[in-house]
């Protein structure tokens, strides 16, 4: 039997046919199980890489949200939650200067901020102020970086804000400890010299009173005593500053020690229309300190007090604890004090008082001596309002 060679060559060429076309569904089909296996690769990796950033995102410290071109706020972490006291959903599409401060040059800020950003991608400011929900002001540092849209454009910013606010009065503390080594080192020298001649002059001075029976004199001796009472005031108050006495410590109750300050405090004239007002924790725990030391620092507070209520108004003392510290409150209705001031409270020789009636060392003292038992102290004020020393 005889074939048809064209019939047999179409035949064979029809089975090749067959034969591709299987092999390409079937290679077409291992290319797709591998495409699903790379996208099922693929996504499951960006959801991992997403479930990171998601993590470090809402577990940092710092407050990082981002900003859309119209300056709503359309993303916001844990950290800025915890910073700034504002829920995700108080905050989300509320504009960013919710967060200034109550200044004009915060303003002038922001707007350097979205032009240097636009400009340069990047902005870096680290020493600033934001506002609390609660109209606190924090030190802040900013980390602003720009988020393109696909034609890289401007599309908005991302803000990383670092709360620095305990970074900076730790700064002041360390700046604070600095004077006090300075002048230490200087003030035991001065009131030796100082001390020594001041002693002769009143002696002097106290043997011609009791000699001379001349009025005028004796008034003119009697100011000069005065006067060398006070030198002899701020000579010893040097030498406590430069060298506070090495009294023995021991465990006492601290309300033991207040009700001792505001008794000696209550002789002073200027309390007859003062009124002293104490809530006194009685469960507060034995300290091991020295108690002549910190009876100082409460008659110091509580005489800058006296000065700044003018002998007319009240003075709250409070003392409670927790599970690490005990706590002092003394608040006065008084004068107060501006920021200002507030930074130079504790400087030597700094004094709000008329010359004459203030060395500017008390709360120097005070500071020095709270320190060494490794406590704080810190002030809060408002002019015509009061003042708080805890």
């Amino acid at each position: 039997y005889k074939y048809d060679p064209l019939i047999l060559v179409g035949f064979i060429d029809e089975i090749i046919e067959q034969i591709y076309a299987r092999y390409g569904m079937l290679h077409q089909k291992a290319q797709m199980r591998e495409l699903e296996s790379d996208r099922d690769r693929i996504a499951s990796k960006l959801e991992t890489n997403q479930q990171y950033l998601s993590n470090i995102l809402h577990a940092s410290d710092s407050a990082i949200m981002v900003i859309d071109e119209n300056e709503n706020i359309v993303a916001w972490n844990k950290g800025a939650e915890k910073i700034f006291g504002y829920t995700e959903e108080e905050i989300l599409n509320k504009k960013s200067h919710v967060l200034l401060p109550d200044n004009s040059r915060f303003k002038n800020e922001l707007k350097y901020s979205q032009d240097e950003t636009k400009k340069n991608g990047y902005v870096r400011i680290f020493d600033t102020e934001r506002k609390t929900k609660d109209g606190n002001i924090l030190t802040v540092q900013l980390n602003v970086t720009k988020l393109p849209d696909k034609d890289g454009n401007y599309a908005g910013r991302s803000v990383i804000i670092k709360d620095t606010t305990e970074v900076k009065k730790l700064q002041q503390q360390i700046d604070q400890s600095e004077k006090l080594a300075v002048i230490g080192q200087v003030a035991a020298g001065v009131a030796h010299e100082i001390g020594n001649p001041l002693a002769s002059i009143s002696s002097i001075v106290q043997l011609l009173q009791r000699q001379l029976k001349d009025d005028f004199v004796s008034e003119q001796l009697s100011t000069i005593k005065e006067n060398i009472d006070r030198i002899t005031r701020i000579v010893r108050e040097l030498v406590d500053f430069s060298r506070p006495p090495s009294y023995e410590k021991s465990f006492i109750q601290i309300t033991d020690v207040i009700k001792t300050a505001l008794g000696i405090v209550k002789y002073d004239k200027r309390v007859r229309k003062v009124n002293f007002e104490t809530q006194l924790d009685p469960d507060v725990p034995r300290l091991n300190i020295v108690p002549d030391q910190l009876l100082q620092v409460f008659v110091n507070i509580l005489i800058n007090a006296l000065d700044a209520i003018h002998g007319n108004g009240t003075i709250n003392v409070k003392s409670y604890h927790d599970n690490f510290n005990v706590m002092v409150e003394i608040t006065d209705n008084g004068t107060g004090m501006n920021e200002e001031t507030i930074e130079k409270i504790f400087d030597p020789f700094f004094s709000t008082k008329e010359v004459g009636k203030g060395t500017g060392l008390g709360l120097s003292v005070s500071y020095g001596i709270i320190k060494k038992m490794n406590g704080s102290i810190e002030v809060k004020s408002k002019l015509n309002e009061g003042s708080t020393f805890t």
